[in-house]
């Protein structure tokens, strides 16, 4: 090898690597898939060996690309190391902060979060996708995801933010038509909104009760990926609606909606997850205190 490797090269190659795919980290960093295929074969170039197997449906890593790949995460672990351990003795932190959240959570308390995240630290490079699944973290390039739920992978790192519970509603207009549920089974013949986001089971609500943990399975004639959405119809009296507390309360409040089977919740509280190789660092411990002041400030779970 006669040259060191270009690090944006070995990063794309990083990110090529875990998704599999030109086209999707083309899109993640506003590149064309052409742009990212050239800087990988320049990096092979460079390094003198083949890093990946292409075909017209996938990408495969090589033998030698499987090497590089383990020296590339060793290097830029050793990178992160080093900003986070100069930063650590700075006033304020600085550098690219990805976040990634849910599409409701996110938009009405992830986003305006930082907002003021950014204001009070203008060197941070802050940037929010949200998304109606799960994300990666290490594949993905997450440093930070805001999440609703308790099931955490053990390999994750997990902070709580806010207690929060999921509820069951329906608009008094509903009521009034269909009757209310006395019983968890009785669910089964409502029309209920089903949301398929992020780690929702399709179709089955698992619930907290009286006598422990119960399940039931329930349809209905509306349906999306979209809580958002699933919450106007409920608002429209379409159903009754699993939701959190935090996206309905206001709702239950002024009427809107009405709480049923009050007996019955479903634990959901609000994380900061991220991975253990950003443990240390100083921009994902700054956000996290933040976000953890920030909730405490606006929002709490009555009862």
């Amino acid at each position: 090898m006669n040259n060191l490797p270009n690090l944006d090269d070995l990063d794309i190659f990083l990110h090529v690597a875990r998704r599999a795919s030109f086209a999707a980290v083309a899109d993640e960093r506003g590149m064309s898939p052409a742009f990212v295929s050239k800087r990988i074969r320049l990096l092979e170039e460079s390094l003198g060996v083949r890093l990946l197997h292409r075909t017209t449906r996938r990408v495969t890593v090589s033998e030698e690309g499987e090497r590089v790949y383990q020296w590339a995460q060793q290097i830029f672990n050793a990178l992160q190391g080093m900003d986070d351990d100069l930063n650590a003795g700075q006033r304020e932190p600085a550098g690219q902060l990805r976040i990634a959240s849910s599409l409701g959570l996110g938009r009405r308390f992830v986003a305006p979060a930082l907002s003021e995240l950014a204001a009070r630290y203008p060197r941070l490079d802050i940037r929010l996708d949200v998304h109606d699944r799960l994300v990666d973290l290490i594949a993905e390039g997450v440093d930070l995801d805001i999440r609703v739920g308790n099931v955490i992978a053990p390999h994750l790192i997990a902070k709580p933010l806010a207690r929060n519970r999921r509820v069951l509603c329906a608009a008094p207009a509903y009521l009034a038509r269909h009757g209310t549920p006395r019983t968890l089974a009785e669910l089964a013949s409502h029309d209920c909104l089903v949301i398929k986001e992020r780690d929702h089971p399709f179709g089955l609500w698992h619930l907290e009760g009286p006598s422990g943990e119960e399940s039931v399975r329930v349809t209905g004639p509306l349906s999306s990926n979209h809580g958002e959405v699933a919450h106007q119809w409920c608002l429209d009296g379409r159903g009754i609606l699993l939701r959190s507390w935090w996206d309905v309360h206001d709702n239950l409040i002024d009427g809107r909606l009405v709480q049923v089977l009050e007996d019955y919740q479903q634990a959901a509280d609000i994380w900061a997850v991220y991975t253990a190789p950003l443990a240390g660092s100083a921009k994902v411990r700054v956000a996290v205190e933040f976000f953890r002041q920030y909730f405490a400030e606006r929002y709490r779970l009555p009862g």
